[in-house]
């Protein structure tokens, strides 16, 4: 399909005719959830109708968008991740009175049921910088690669599914996943990322 004019590159609605389902799928494939998934669509529409100026063209259209999407799928993920919603806090919490209130604590003010561990703050923040260098790495990748290993890897797309949706061979696929791992692996031992 060759490379649209830089004109019909600021047509949303014709994105989203023709690229649009194959954006959610892959959208959906990455976050397993389809409000994210949606989202992601939408918010990478719009940041594509605000750098279609700078689209030179160089990749095509669905791949530019695709790499787009990447990006705001793990954005809205991270998001998501950090965000407890108000029905999440009343199905923790429950709707009751004061009287419950007060039986969740002793006399001197503390919990009467000891809370769950919270975690190790070190380790989480190990795991932050690891997730901002693996991104950072998948954008040094081709973007072909990149999106392969986020499907298989992160989002755990079955070879079925992947072959078919990128249309090759499975032997394609591993060959490609192969190249993507390495190129990772040394992006990742090449560069300090603490």
């Amino acid at each position: 399909m060759p490379n649209p004019s830089p004109r019909s590159l600021l047509d949303p609605e014709r994105w989203l005719q023709e690229h649009g389902n194959y954006l959610y799928r892959y959208a959906l494939a990455m976050a397993r959830n389809e409000e994210i998934a949606e989202d992601a669509v939408q918010e990478c529409l719009l940041a594509a109708l605000e750098s279609a100026e700078r689209y030179q063209g160089g990749a095509s259209e669905r791949t530019w968008l695709t790499s787009i999407l990447r990006n705001k799928v793990c954005d809205a993920i991270r998001r998501h991740s950090r965000e407890t919603t108000m029905a999440q806090a009343e199905d923790v919490f429950g709707e009751h009175g004061e009287e419950e209130d007060a039986a969740r604590f002793n006399r001197r003010g503390h919990w009467a049921v000891p809370l769950a561990d919270w975690g190790d703050p070190a380790r989480s923040l190990e795991n932050k910088r690891f997730w901002q260098a693996l991104n950072a790495c998948l954008e040094r990748l081709p973007p072909r690669l990149a999106q392969l290993f986020m499907l298989r890897e992160l989002a755990g797309m079955e070879t079925e599914n992947i072959c078919q949706e990128m249309e090759i061979s499975s032997t394609n696929l591993w060959t490609m996943l192969y190249r993507s791992r390495m190129g990772l692996r040394q992006c990742l031992e090449k560069n300090d990322w603490s």
